[in-house]
């Protein structure tokens, strides 16, 4: 009952958001999901229409002060009222590099995959669906770091080599690949909820952003559990013996880049030198505690499927 429970959740979780149709009843089995997942991204509604671009403001803080690499250090209560607000603005666009790195790979798989569908309906229209979602939530990102005219940090996430190695080349029906699309999209979710919580104290340009994000990937994370489901239960235990070492090292790479800005991101909010910021946020007790939290869902679903993963 524990899965159903989940999938129940999270749609139930869109259907809140996004006042979508009562689901009467939970769908058995993957082709009844993928039918009601690509009913409830039904109709569509473009990212670019449903964000208040006219509220963006660099005078506001772009994440909760508690979600900052920083927050909970002596030496983050010393910076000023401006070097918190260019922190926030910073990591918030690191944020956003990180979901357009996930989003490039999750949509050259998606139209690879479509050669290879072997006439099941179903799944080519809910893979559709995603697609153009997920090209949405892209076009969001863009039209964020466009108006913001501030220079984005380097992206450290193109240089995550295991990572990059998985999700572009592992089979897009193998255990690896939706592993690594669970972790892709269970961890960044977290943090969105968290940010969410936080409405009145962030740009509410911001909080559309997450919203639209959040509603979306609910969708995305039920059928991303549906699918790793199939795939992994057919593992035998010396498989996933096997499999345990990559991931967690794919596992790790991705949380840390994540969740630890290099030193060019203090840099820009004018924190220099940068690595030496950097170092404090990666020994920062508060932030690792929120780590902790934001990691917490993801790990626990891997436990279940019998891959024991740790971030640290």
């Amino acid at each position: 009952m524990g899965e159903y429970y989940d999938k129940v959740m999270y749609l139930g979780y869109t259907r809140r958001l996004s006042r979508a149709p009562v689901i009467s009843a939970m769908p058995q089995t993957q082709s009844e999901l993928l039918e009601q997942l690509s009913r409830n991204s039904t109709p569509y509604h473009d990212p670019l229409t449903r964000v208040a671009w006219d509220k963006l403001s660099l005078d506001e803080f772009w994440l909760p002060e508690e979600a900052l690499t920083l927050y909970g250090l002596p030496e983050y209560d010393e910076l000023t009222h401006e070097q918190k607000l260019a922190l926030s603005h910073y990591e918030f666009l690191n944020f956003i590099e990180g979901a357009l790195w996930l989003e490039s790979i999750f949509m050259e798989r998606i139209s690879r995959s479509m050669a290879h569908l072997e006439g099941n309906l179903g799944r080519a229209i809910y893979r559709l669906h995603e697609l153009r979602e997920e090209a949405g939530h892209s076009l969001m990102f863009l039209e964020l770091i466009r108006r913001s005219k501030l220079p984005a940090p380097r992206s450290a996430f193109n240089r995550l080599n295991l990572a990059n190695l998985l999700g572009r080349h592992a089979p897009f029906d193998s255990a690896a690949f939706w592993i690594a699309v669970l972790i892709g999209e269970e961890v960044p979710d977290r943090m969105n909820r968290l940010i969410r919580k936080h409405r009145d104290g962030i740009c509410p340009t911001c909080y559309d952003m997450i919203t639209v994000h959040i509603i979306d990937e609910a969708r995305h994370i039920a059928h991303a559990r549906e699918s790793l489901e199939g795939q992994i239960s057919e593992l035998s235990g010396w498989q996933k013996t096997l499999y345990r070492p990559v991931m967690n090292r794919v596992f790790r790479q991705f949380v840390h880049a994540f969740y630890f800005p290099g030193p060019k991101v203090y840099e820009l909010a004018g924190l220099t030198p940068g690595k030496e910021w950097a170092k404090l946020a990666r020994n920062n007790p508060a932030r690792i505690r929120f780590v902790d939290e934001c990691v917490s869902s993801a790990l626990r679903l891997l436990r279940q499927h019998g891959l024991h993963l740790n971030w640290r």
